[in-house]
């Protein structure tokens, strides 16, 4: 594998602005959004209500902290193939915005930060958690598995999961059945959420040898693993509606939106069986609205009378 140093910036002649968002894009924020998303409506479900909005602002915050400092940890490693893929070349340490070192500190920084800030705001077994996520994003997920199994997103998924728990931790100070299941949820929906990006940038993963399951096999066996991934996704999360229990509204967002999920999930398996056109991207987005709508409907419930 070839690496391409790039300097499209000149380090020295970086301002503050400039500097900041290359911090900032070291996090990966649009990850970090989502995560938050899964995280606020779990803090409701487990109070019943409202939580105390100090409470929920700073697990939003340490939330981020940790993600955060995931993602700078992702990038420091896996810049030499960052610098070969069209997808990551736009990162600070391809573009040379940032150092290595830079982006090390960084990341070791806000990660001890996130853990100290939930450990003094909320409680111990949420900054447990939080620990626990960041190492099995760098450790697990992105030194172990990335370049060694095409599995490796079905296991390193499990650090994107983290979020549900540590939520409710922070709100209950202690873990029970219904995180479990939403838990589960998000660790059934990653697979069919990443493998249609993975299709779409098949020969950036081919180039740098990190074996996708797109990579390994066909656009149909991909496909189905989509298709059973996504049936599994639905079903995991109605079995949220007897646990918790959810009421009318979340069980009609997990019914429809989900058998909208997985209709797209068999639109692109069909074309991938048929060798026509598929859209692997429309249900990456569509798996990303999916899981918004029903955590949305996680939140919403439990505040409705009825």
């Amino acid at each position: 594998m070839k690496v391409v140093e790039r300097t499209d910036f000149s380090r020295d002649k970086l301002g503050f602005t400039d500097k900041a968002r290359a911090y900032l894009a070291l996090t990966k924020p649009r990850v970090i959004e989502l995560l938050l998303v899964t995280t606020a409506p779990v803090m409701i479900l487990a109070q019943g209500g409202i939580p105390n909005l100090w409470l929920v602002l700073a697990t939003l915050i340490g939330g981020s902290l940790s993600a955060g400092s995931a993602g700078a940890f992702n990038c420091y490693l896996d810049r030499d193939i960052d610098r070969v893929m069209n997808r990551t070349k736009n990162r600070p340490l391809v573009t040379g915005a940032l150092t290595d070192r830079e982006a090390l500190v960084f990341a070791w920084v806000v990660g001890f930060a996130s853990i100290a800030w939930l450990a003094v705001t909320t409680n111990l077994l949420a900054a447990a958690l939080s620990a626990a996520a960041i190492f099995f994003y760098v450790v697990v997920y992105t030194l172990w598995l990335k370049r060694r199994t095409s599995q490796n997103i079905i296991w390193g998924g499990i650090a994107g999961c983290f979020p549900v728990v540590i939520g409710w931790a922070a709100v209950t100070g202690s873990l029970s059945w219904a995180p479990l299941i939403l838990f589960g949820v998000v660790f059934l929906w990653t697979p069919p959420h990443y493998w249609p990006l993975s299709m779409r940038y098949r020969a950036d993963y081919a180039a740098v040898n990190v074996p996708m399951l797109a990579v390994v096999r066909g656009r149909s066996v991909v496909g189905l693993q989509i298709v059973l991934y996504a049936w599994a996704t639905v079903v995991c999360s109605l079995l949220l509606i007897p646990v918790a229990p959810m009421g009318i509204l979340y069980s009609v967002v997990a019914v429809v939106a989900g058998g909208w999920f997985i209709v797209e999930a068999h639109r692109l398996y069909s074309g991938a069986i048929r060798h026509s056109e598929v859209k692997p991207m429309r249900v990456f987005h569509g798996s990303i609205s999916y899981l918004t709508l029903l955590f949305v409907a996680v939140g919403v419930d439990p505040l409705l009378p009825f």
